[in-house]
């Protein structure tokens, strides 16, 4: 039995700082170097790289780091992989091989790819191997999301499989010291290297849950060490600027049986808790089945333990057999969009609003029926007898779109400046000045037929070959599986009030959340951590109490999941976000503050609770 592979993250999304591959390179022992980049908005933000620069459809920013810490990487046996690729990994790979040149290091660098399948849409569609992704799809190790169909493909700018973690297995085992990939999941690139390392075999299925767990809780970076936490306060040493202010990055120590023991550096920033981890482990996920390209990850069977200072150790993941089909993530441009905001200060608001509103129109040359889509919405940021100007304002917001970029551009964010000595008083607009539309994407997931998307794996200088995506049975489902989760709450708690003494207070004394996105989906997950807590939360906070507590949800489905094991709720809102978050006109686009409103808001909770 090998020991556990120690396996740090140095970024969690394409603009994550760029120091965290020296920081983790230097400040410990580690065996591996990962960083995930992708998520649906880059591969967006990437295909408008390629149109313009082709073959540079990739994290350039990975390259740099490459070259900060590849001689240290080479000299103490350090594997990099990454899936900073992008929609061009052979050019991420060519860009890490010229910096290799000029430092005069000779590491074997491979790269996989066969995820993009934008010139076969057609033909995959054609053929019936391209589906719709449905809400019977359940979650998925990937982004999320739902769809009704994607219209014509040729609309298109990007579309790229989630493809597994055996095409990195392959890459390691042909000896290659940096795998640079296109869009796998995002576990994969911790999955991969702890798969090699132990020999785990396509339908080990446990021992790929648990790496799969680990991905899935060190991919984020920070915030598996501190970073969005509900509970920052508890935190040490987070104020300290040149010091523990900047929280350490995450490693997980990956052992054979798919356990894993999540961690920092010594001596930096930041925690490592129980609480901190279970946050994590809510983040962008849907129901107890977290499905995947190489298992199905069973959520609610994790157990976490505090072993000692910034330790926790996660145990007990089931894994089952995946799917039969891949998850694909394909963005379309949706057109043009242009917005601004105004400030409406003081006294009689909601008129302000209104006459602010209707000397608008009046100057616009076209009607709110005019466009394809419009969102106005004013924001009521003031408040009584304001004490300051920013106080006594509130803001009123309007965004348009449409297929013609002319009628969102200047002759829209004009309209509102020719307003400005005619319409209420204390006019003012927040933000920069009148500008031209720009475009917006749009996201369509969908499901595709794994048999038909392999993994393509090069070595540079030494040739490729392809590694089949088939599916490792049985399944998708083995007999006698178990299903452990539950969306039923327990016992129910009328009016939040149960037996003996409530006090009113937020629900954030007692809770922790974490929330984001899923394609046009928000996620809100809740924990608790006392079990009294979770036997309250369980019965107290139903769908239709959350409703109740955030009006914006209450016109949409919610799925809510139980996770018993870790005092855990999860509820996933569909089309909170619209068409996603590159489409989305709500404020926070990417639902990353959800969670934190829930918190804010008033409750009774039982005394002995607090």
């Amino acid at each position: 039995m090998a020991d556990p592979i120690r396996i740090a993250n140095c970024s969690g999304f394409f603009g994550d700082r760029p120091s965290g591959a020296l920081e983790m390179v230097g400040g410990g022992p580690i065996d591996v170097l990962t960083g995930d980049w992708l998520a649906e908005l880059t591969m967006l933000i990437l295909s408008r790289i390629r149109a313009k620069r082709p073959g540079q459809g990739y994290a350039r920013t990975f390259v740099s780091q490459m070259e900060q810490v590849m001689g240290s990487c080479l000299d103490h046996g350090i594997k990099v992989v990454s899936n900073a690729g992008g929609l061009d990994p052979d050019g991420c790979a060519e860009a890490v091989h010229e910096i290799a040149q000029k430092l005069g290091l000779n590491p074997t660098i491979a790269y996989v790819d066969g995820d993009d399948l934008l010139a076969r849409l057609g033909q995959l569609s054609a053929a019936g191997s391209l589906q719709p992704f449905t809400d019977g799809d359940g979650d998925r190790d990937d982004d999320g999301g739902d769809a009704d169909g994607w219209g014509d493909v040729e609309r298109f700018v990007s579309a790229n499989a989630y493809l597994g973690c055996f095409g990195i297995v392959d890459a390691l085992s042909e000896g290659a010291d940096i795998v640079i990939t296109g869009r796998v999941t995002d576990a994969a690139v911790v999955c991969g290297p702890a798969a090699w390392h132990h020999g785990w075999s396509p339908t080990d299925f446990d021992q790929l849950a648990g790496g799969v767990v680990a991905g899935h809780l060190i991919e984020c970076s920070g915030q598996v060490t501190g970073g969005n936490y509900s509970f920052f306060d508890e935190i040490d040493g987070r104020t300290e600027v040149g010091g523990r202010a900047r929280f350490g990055f995450p490693w997980a120590d990956v052992a054979d049986d798919g356990s894993c023991v999540i961690g920092k550096h010594d001596g930096t920033g930041g925690a490592v808790t129980v609480g901190t981890v279970t946050s994590q482990l809510l983040y962008e996920i849907g129901g107890p089945d977290y499905l995947g390209p190489d298992v199905t990850a069973r959520f609610d069977t994790v157990e976490l333990e505090q072993i000692e200072r910034d330790r926790v150790r996660v145990t007990g993941t089931v894994g089952v057999a995946p799917p039969a089909t891949l998850k694909v993530a394909m963005n379309e441009l949706g057109g043009f969009r242009n917005s601004f905001s105004v400030a409406l200060t003081g006294l009689d608001i909601d008129a302000k609003a209104e006459f602010a509103q209707a000397a608008f129109w009046d100057a616009c040359p076209y009607g709110p029926d005019d466009f394809d889509a419009i969102d106005s919405r004013v924001i009521r940021t003031d408040k009584n007898d304001p004490a300051t100007q920013e106080e006594a304002t509130a803001i009123w917001r309007v965004t348009v779109k449409d297929a013609d970029e002319r009628k969102v551009g200047r002759a829209f964010s004009d309209a509102n400046v020719h307003t400005a000595l005619a319409g209420i008083p204390g006019m003012y607009g927040l933000g920069g000045g009148p500008g031209n539309g720009g475009p917006f994407g749009v996201y369509r997931p969908a499901r595709v037929s794994r048999d038909v998307v392999p993994q393509y794996v090069h070595l540079l200088g030494r040739g490729s070959h392809e590694v089949p995506s088939t599916h490792p049975g049985p399944g998708p489902f083995p007999p006698g599986t178990i299903t452990t989760g539950s969306p039923e709450p327990g016992p129910s708690v009328p009016g939040g009030n149960g037996p003996g003494p409530v006090e009113a207070v937020p629900l954030g004394t007692l809770i922790g959340t974490r929330s984001g996105d899923k394609g046009g989906n928000a996620n809100l997950g809740v924990f608790v951590r006392s079990e009294a807590a979770w036997t309250w939360i369980d019965g107290f906070l139903t769908t239709e109490r959350l409703d109740d507590l955030l009006p914006e949800t209450a016109a949409l489905r919610t799925d809510r999941h139980r996770f018993p094991k870790i005092w855990a709720l999860n509820f996933v809102v569909h089309d909170l976000l619209q068409e996603g978050v590159a489409a989305s006109t709500r404020q926070d686009a990417q639902a990353k503050a959800l969670g934190e409103w829930l918190r804010a808001r008033v409750v009774d909770v039982p005394v002995d609770l607090l």
